[in-house]
């Protein structure tokens, strides 16, 4: 895929992005309607907590809105579809596909190792994806973490953070959710070395690729059991910021 195209592609999005967040001026008051399927624990934060965190959030009126568009197209499009997935793939194939696709992305965690100079965890995963391609049959199993060689999880917005950049102004990405300015580029980041020097580009053919961008979406919704206005609290938007950004200082710390 051109350069080009996929600038295309995050047009569109950002375009539709705006024009539904436009569009969608009320908040939806937990009930029936917003209950998921997977209830959420009542309080996020539990009481008595001490919220020692302030996030900056100079742009607030915007993220609530974001945050209204991730559950209506969680709603009427993203769950529906992956619901239509779980139907059709049987639970066997489904642990498959996910196997697959954590393997792929072990290309991001090694980097992210390796800028972060974790030469120990750069090798883990270096044997994890050797075991898992090979003895796992092209990842489709996950032999290495029932050897005990688990996943060193990184990003690159963890690599900055590692390096004393701040997270900056707390940010809800159109579809992605929560994030703030430097796990954006750290986003955005991984997903061009991804494309250009990762798999996809060991591949080399667009049609593969959107396939595979497809599915590892559906594939990671499915694994995640958060729910849009699930939690039954109306400061649930707060709760999440909060969350999001201990969340991410307990990850760079590690």
């Amino acid at each position: 895929m051109t350069l080009l195209r996929k600038y295309k592609m995050v047009l569109l999005v950002l375009l539709l992005s705006v024009f539904f967040l436009s569009g969608c001026s009320t908040l939806p008051k937990p009930g029936p309607d917003t209950e998921p399927a997977i209830r959420q624990q009542a309080d996020l934060v539990p009481e008595g907590t001490v919220l020692d965190v302030e996030v900056y959030d100079p742009i607030e009126g915007f993220n609530r809105g974001a945050y209204r568009f991730n559950y209506y197209f969680d709603k009427y499009l993203f769950l529906p579809v992956v619901a239509t997935y779980k139907f059709i793939m049987p639970d066997y194939f489904e642990d498959r596909v996910s196997s697959f696709v954590d393997n792929v992305f072990e290309f991001n965690n090694f980097t992210n190792n390796l800028l972060q100079l974790k030469f120990k965890k750069t090798g883990v995963t270096l044997s994890r994806f050797v075991i898992n391609t090979t003895v796992g049959v092209a990842g489709l199993w996950d032999p290495a973490t029932h050897w005990g060689i688990h996943r060193q999880t990184e990003d690159f917005g963890q690599t900055l953070g590692h390096y004393g950049v701040g997270h900056g102004p707390y940010l809800v990405l159109p579809i992605f959710g929560p994030s703030n300015l430097r796990d954006t580029t750290g986003l955005v980041t991984d997903a061009v070395a991804f494309s250009y020097a990762g798999p996809p580009a060991w591949v080399d053919d667009d049609t593969t690729t959107l396939v595979f961008t497809v599915v590892s979406g559906i594939d990671k919704r499915k694994r995640m059991p958060f729910r849009y206005y699930g939690s039954g609290s109306p400061f649930e938007y707060e709760q999440i910021r909060l969350l999001y950004t201990k969340k991410r200082e307990l990850e760079i710390a590690e």
